[in-house]
């Protein structure tokens, strides 16, 4: 399965885009404005110690307090009175009980944490003391002797390789551990030592941060989107990276040169007046994972809504009749259905707890080869997932790991309209919306000048904070934008004309 990567670059915001042959199967955005911090190291400080949940709030400098659960503190002090060495238990170990969370810290303790999950609506940010700082094959855990390997890679030999590589590079009394990450199947001993030089200077700078910085600052920021991507999401059967952005594209060829010399190659600029979102109708499968209804190419369709609970999805069979007996119809249109969520769920980046209603099947063994064809298609998802047994009436349910927001989440706010029940896209979405479409407007005809009618929720914010993006837009296609106030025009609403 070949694939490419996308990456769409201004001054407001970065998005990724995965296609695999030809269709798009992930939407990564960060915007200037709001970029996720997972990854983020902080140096904390406890304002909250909550018993009952054995859990804490953490201040990390941010809006909303961070959470911080017991389970993910690091170096647990054993039990008073045990003679069990200082370190991590499980609470399943005979004979122990882990400390609760009063045991391990108080109001106002300086604590090193690192977010595992962004803020999600009111929550504020999941962190942990678990430490680990992400490299191209490695993963590297100061606080920890433990060297791990992807379940992803499966050959036995191969695991055997790279963990004696891995032992041999490391002495036997250096702090730390490691864990192989998929991509690291058939490296070299040479591409690992690199890794691990490039980790453990980047330890040391942390470390040396730790000491002098105050409390509720950061120590450590992720790399940014563009070349996160480049880390997590290139892989061997990676074709192309094309970039739209001169300057994105030196900072990419230069990381991987560094990291990931095998694919620097496959790194090119994108030079095309078209937008290079417009490829693969990428503009078009983003507006579609915004919408309720997916159709399925037999008539059928699924319903997908979002909650901050869970996502349920409704699969229907539509017009589709089929052309022998209900049954046969029920099954295909059930095994289309699973291709179809695995995909909406990468693109939605829908998180958490899923359940799936299939069209109710009377054969066993359908309902089998229905569970079977869904756990397949989840499997090329680099995101985890567990789904359970298909109950008598149809429903499964699947968890996936969410470390950050939903496509829906990220581009849309609830409509005040109907108090919640729905959404639509922000004034900010709106307005990258009008600076890409006078972009193109402007490469495929020209014009003396363009006037913008919008909202006025929308000509606000490009008056204000948009402001610069909006003059710099005039400077970079050399005509001035006018801007006009419609009061019957939604926030989703806008025209560009030509003038």
């Amino acid at each position: 399965m070949s694939e490419e990567i996308l990456i769409n670059v201004n001054p407001q915001e970065t998005r990724v885009a995965v296609v695999e042959n030809g269709v798009l199967q992930e939407v990564h955005i960060e915007r200037v404005r709001a970029r996720g911090i997972v990854g983020n190291i902080y140096k904390g400080k406890v304002t909250r110690i909550l018993p009952g949940m054995q859990a804490a709030f953490v201040d990390i400098g941010m809006d909303r307090a961070a959470f911080l659960h017991a389970s993910d503190i690091q170096g647990r002090l054993p039990v008073a009175g045990s003679t069990a060495p200082t370190g991590h238990r499980a609470s399943g170990e005979p004979g122990s009980t882990p400390p609760g969370i009063s045991e391990l810290l108080h109001d106002g303790q300086e604590v090193v944490v690192q977010v595992v999950k962004d803020p999600l609506g009111t929550k504020g940010a999941r962190v942990t003391t678990h430490i680990t700082l992400p490299a191209r094959y490695l993963v590297y855990m100061p606080y920890s002797k433990h060297i791990g390997i992807s379940q992803k890679i499966e050959n036995d030999a191969e695991r055997e390789r790279l963990r004696a590589i891995l032992k041999a590079a490391i002495a036997d009394n250096e702090p730390g551990g490691y864990i192989l990450r998929t991509v690291a199947g058939a490296v070299s001993e040479d591409e690992l030592s690199t890794d691990i030089r490039y980790l453990k200077r980047l330890w040391k700078v942390v470390q040396g941060r730790m000491q002098t910085a105050a409390a509720c600052t950061l120590l450590h920021e992720d790399l940014a989107l563009a070349l996160r991507s480049m880390r997590d999401l290139v892989r061997e059967n990676v074709e192309k990276v094309r970039i739209d952005s001169r300057e994105t594209f030196i900072k990419a060829r230069d990381f991987a040169i560094e990291y990931i010399p095998e694919v620097a190659e496959r790194i090119e600029v994108y030079p095309g007046e078209r937008p290079i979102f417009d490829l693969y109708a990428v503009e078009d499968e983003i507006q579609k994972a915004l919408e309720r209804k997916v159709l399925l190419k037999s008539g059928g369709y699924l319903v997908f809504d979002q909650t901050e609970a869970m996502t349920t999805i409704d699969v229907n069979t539509g017009a589709y009749v089929g052309r022998n007996n209900q049954e046969e119809t029920l099954y295909k249109t059930n095994l289309e259905a699973t291709q179809a969520i695995a995909r909406q769920l990468r693109l939605r980046n829908l998180g958490g707890m899923i359940i799936v209603d299939f069209i109710d099947m009377t054969e066993p063994e359908h309902r089998r080869l229905v569970l079977r064809a869904l756990e397949k298609a989840l499997a090329r998802d680099r995101a985890k997932s567990y789904v359970t047994e298909m109950s008598t009436l149809g429903l499964v349910e699947i968890t996936r790991k969410r470390t950050r927001e939903s496509l829906e989440h990220v581009l849309c706010e609830p409509c005040p309209a109907c108090k919640g029940r729905g959404v639509m896209k922000t004034p900010q979405t709106v307005c990258y919306e009008i600076f890409r479409e006078i972009l193109r407007e402007a490469r495929q005809f020209g014009s003396d000048k363009y006037l913008v009618i919008a909202s006025q929720l929308v000509i606000d914010l490009l008056l204000d904070e948009e402001s610069t993006g909006l003059l710099n837009l005039q400077e970079f296609i050399g005509k001035p934008i006018h801007l006009q106030v419609d009061g019957l025009y939604n926030q989703e609403q806008f025209d560009v004309v030509l003038m």
